[in-house]
């Protein structure tokens, strides 16, 4: 589905904060690195302030603005509805898009709980049937040492996994004074630190393995319950209504123990994804802290002095790392975007489903949902529905 036909294809983009920001960039980019089918033009940039919407979109490069998301949808020159809000608006515009004939890209996690999540999943599935492509936007799949990973593990160079063991670290809210945000409200955000990073981590390894989780066992913990009011003259205190840390184990259908801890209440962390997968016949590491590197441990060549020994994932060979520069020559967090739009505008062009698909962020809100009724019930086993 191009525009009028001239190898384009129009996006409008809702949201233009943090998401919002490196989503435009992915946008920006990508046809001057990749050979793309379709060249995205960034037609309109949807905020609810006009003001505001209007400086992002000449800071970012967007045609038009939309202060009403419904009016955005509507237009003849959107294609594409990229939607960069908080999960509490995720449901309402995917179904409008889809139903508008759009194709769709969605930040993680995809919903705000299992109920609206298989809502838009059974959207997305009837739409399908008439071209339309949606694809949930878990980007650290796009990292190449993350992608590299899966590959060998498909490969069998890990041979029979036993052990996955996934952390996602922040602090930017372990000083209690630091104001509320919508992050911090369960009506926005859904969960805390479980569906904003714990989500990455659960996607990320089920990705690498192959495999999706069975149940869980789970702790939760809100460490700081009132919070300042931004800019509140009087000082005022707001609810915190979110878990502040995750912790829980799970396992896989093949017998694989799984471990997972997501905080943003670790000093010193600033986004340290960390993952390790042991199997058999060798382990696999990974920090996101360090992106473009991958620790690899082949236990049947193992000797006395043997360890993990460093991998610089930036070879032509690994996964979208030839578009980009020589051997050696590190990439960041936003080209993890770039390659995410290249693979959907790819999939939209040849009518193929895109992964990870809505029925993909539907399997991982029912981890979270597992996780979150596991915590409320004395850490009960619960199966994964």
């Amino acid at each position: 589905m191009s525009n009028a036909g001239d190898g384009t294809i129009g996006v409008g983009m809702v949201g233009h904060a943090f998401m919002g920001r490196v989503h435009s960039h992915a946008w920006r980019t990508v046809h001057h690195f990749f050979d793309v089918p379709l060249v995205p033009r960034l037609a309109v940039l949807g905020g609810r302030d006009l003001d505001r919407t209007k400086a992002a979109a000449a800071k970012l490069g967007w045609e038009a603005v939309e202060t009403d998301w419904r009016a955005l949808i509507a237009r003849d020159d959107v294609q594409i509805v990229d939607i960069c809000t908080p999960g509490d608006s995720h449901k309402d515009i995917a179904l409008a898009a889809l139903a508008a004939g759009k194709h769709v890209l969605c930040e993680k996690p995809l919903a705000n709980s299992v109920e609206e999540a298989g809502e838009m999943a059974e959207a997305a599935a009837a739409a399908a049937a008439n071209g339309q492509r949606s694809m949930v936007a878990f980007n650290y799949r796009r990292v190449p040492a993350i992608a590299v990973a899966r590959r060998m593990v498909a490969e069998g160079r890990l041979g029979k996994i036993r052990h996955v063991r996934a952390q996602y670290l922040q602090d930017w809210l372990s000083d209690g004074n630091t104001p509320m945000a919508w992050r911090l409200r369960k009506e926005e955000a859904g969960s805390g630190a479980l569906g904003d990073i714990g989500a990455h981590i659960i996607d990320a390894t089920q990705f690498i393995v192959g495999e999706q989780l069975t149940g869980v066992s789970a702790l939760t913990e809100t460490f700081v319950h009132k919070r300042p009011i931004a800019g509140d003259p009087d000082g005022r205190l707001d609810d915190v209504t979110v878990d502040d840390a995750a912790l829980f184990i799970g396992r896989f259908p093949s017998g694989a123990l799984a471990s997972y801890e997501a905080t943003r209440f670790a000093l010193g962390r600033k986004n340290s994804m960390r993952l390790e997968i042991n199997g058999e016949k060798g382990s696999l590491a990974f920090d996101f802290e360090s992106m473009n590197e991958l620790s690899y441990y082949d236990g049947e060549s193992a000797t006395e002095t043997a360890g993990f020994r460093r991998v610089l994932i930036t070879e032509a060979t690994h996964p979208y790392v030839g578009a980009w520069w020589p051997p050696g020559h590190i990439i960041g967090y936003e080209h993890t975007f770039t390659h995410e739009v290249f693979d959907f505008l790819t999939d939209v062009h040849n009518g193929t489903d895109p992964v990870p698909s809505f029925a993909d962020g539907l399997q991982v809100q029912q981890v979270l949902g597992a996780v979150e009724a596991s915590a409320g019930n004395d850490s009960r086993w619960t199966p994964v529905s």
